[in-house]
């Protein structure tokens, strides 16, 4: 399997650790793992956004485990906040779990997710 992970210099540089585009070519297996809120395996959701975005990674973890992948293989993720003034929680969160090159990446604002309390939900794709 082949990946190129670009950042195209006619676009503007991403905002952090992350990839503007993650090209694919020959992957055998393909997993998307739905998305995934901030809780432990009693469903708790601790306080705060960063909390939160490491339990969703470490749930993403699990995930990629169970299927035989690392997080070496995440070419995509997806995430959803409910408060922008949370993006700084969750990109500590996520820089400091994204493996070398990082994936391509999309953040999203929305009103709210499944639980009241849930303040982010993350979902990946992973080739290999």
């Amino acid at each position: 399997m082949e990946r190129r992970h670009l950042s195209p210099a006619a676009l503007c540089p991403p905002f952090g650790r992350y990839h503007q585009m993650v090209e694919v070519r020959g992957a055998g297996r393909l997993l998307f793992v739905s998305g995934q809120l901030g809780m432990d395996a009693e469903g708790r959701l601790p306080e705060g956004a960063g909390a939160q975005a490491e339990l969703a990674l470490a749930a993403i973890d699990a995930c990629l485990e169970a299927a035989g992948m690392t997080r070496a293989d995440v070419v995509r993720l997806t995430v959803f906040l409910t408060d922008v003034a949370d993006r700084a929680a969750y990109m500590r969160a996520r820089d400091a779990w994204v493996a070398d090159p990082p994936p391509a990446s999309t953040l999203v604002v929305v009103k709210e997710l499944v639980l009241p309390a849930a303040r982010v939900e993350i979902e990946a794709v992973a080739a290999a």
